[in-house]
């Protein structure tokens, strides 16, 4: 998979983007364990990707909702058991 970010919040720490190879669009953002640090993806719509990336901050709500993962059914990719926590 190739992640390509569209827009990138150094400051709230995530990104959002299309995967090139799929077409999907994404919210991704950075999570860590004992081991590594990695990125989670989760999968946005359309509507979703244009209304974020033309105003982030509406994305907000979705962000934090992704790092209490209460959209883990959006994941691109699944985490290993070691699951990593937001950074």
């Amino acid at each position: 998979m190739k992640f390509e970010d569209v827009f990138v919040d150094r400051e709230k720490r995530f990104s959002i983007g299309i995967e090139t190879q799929s077409g999907k669009y994404y919210l991704s953002f950075p999570v860590s364990n004992m081991l590594v640090e990695y990125e989670e993806y989760y999968e946005l719509s359309k509507a979703e990707f244009e209304l974020y990336v033309g105003n982030p901050a509406i994305a907000a709500q979705f962000l934090e909702e992704a790092r209490n993962h209460e959209h883990d059914d959006r994941l691109i990719l699944r985490p290993g058991r070691d699951r990593g926590a937001p950074g």
